[in-house]
C-alpha cells in the first residue's frame, strides 16, 4: 500500500467520511502546502496529550476541571446529562443553556455490549448526592439507545429528591410534514405545546 492510499484508509475511517471524501481529502493535503501538512500532522499528533477528560464531568478539556465546571456564572441546580463530549459543545453553541453537563461517554445499548456499568453513572449518582441539583435534563439521541439509556436513568433518578427532564423531540424547523418520519411525527403529537 503506497502512502496516498494509506491516508485515504485512515481518512476513511472517521464518521462520515467515505472513501471518496478520503480521496478528495487525501489530494487536498497534498495539493496545499507542505506547512499546511506539517502543522495538521502535529495537531493530531499531540492531541492526545493536550486534551484529557474533566474529572467533574467528563467532557474533553486542556485543563481540569473545565471551563464551564470552574464557571462560578453557571446555575448549579441544573444538570445536562448528554453521550459525548461533542454534545457538550452543540448545545453551548445554542446559547440556550446556562447549567452544568455530565458526560455519560455512550449509550446503553446491549447488541454491542454496552451495559450501564460502562458508562459514568456512578460518577453522575454520586454528584447527585453532593452538588445541589434540582433538575437533570437527558438530552440523549432519541434513539433506542438513547431511549433505553433515559428509561434507566429515569428508573434510577425517580427517588431523588429532583426533575428528571428530557430535551423535547420532534420536527426540525423548516421541515415539511410530508418529509417525516412517522415516530417523529409522533413524538411531534405527544409533546405538542399550547400557544
Amino acid at each position: 500500500m503506497n502512502a496516498i492510499d494509506n491516508l485515504v484508509s485512515l481518512l476513511s475511517r472517521l464518521p462520515g467520511i467515505g472513501k471518496k471524501s478520503a480521496q478528495r481529502l487525501s489530494y487536498y493535503i497534498l495539493e496545499a502546502p507542505r506547512s499546511y501538512a506539517a502543522n495538521l500532522a502535529a495537531s493530531l499528533s499531540g492531541l492526545h496529550e493536550a486534551i484529557r477528560r474533566c474529572s467533574v464531568c467528563g467532557s474533553f478539556t486542556e485543563t481540569d476541571p473545565c471551563p464551564v465546571c470552574v464557571d462560578t456564572t453557571r446555575d448549579t441546580s441544573l444538570l445536562c446529562v448528554v453521550e459525548r463530549s461533542s454534545d457538550v459543545r452543540v448545545i453551548e453553541e445554542s446559547r440556550e443553556y446556562r447549567g452544568r453537563f455530565h458526560v455519560l461517554g455512550g449509550l446503553i445499548a446491549p447488541l454491542d455490549g454496552v451495559g450501564p456499568d460502562d458508562l459514568a453513572i456512578d460518577s453522575l449518582l454520586a454528584r447527585l448526592r453532593v452538588e445541589g441539583v434540582q433538575e437533570v435534563i437527558l438530552a440523549l439521541n432519541p434513539t433506542v439507545e438513547g431511549d433505553t439509556t433515559a428509561l434507566y436513568l429515569q428508573k434510577l433518578l425517580k427517588d431523588m429528591p429532583l426533575t428528571v427532564t428530557r430535551l423535547a423531540s420532534g420536527l426540525p424547523v423548516g421541515g415539511d410534514l410530508e418529509y417525516a418520519d412517522r415516530l417523529t411525527l409522533a413524538r411531534s403529537l405527544r409533546g405538542r405545546i399550547a400557544m
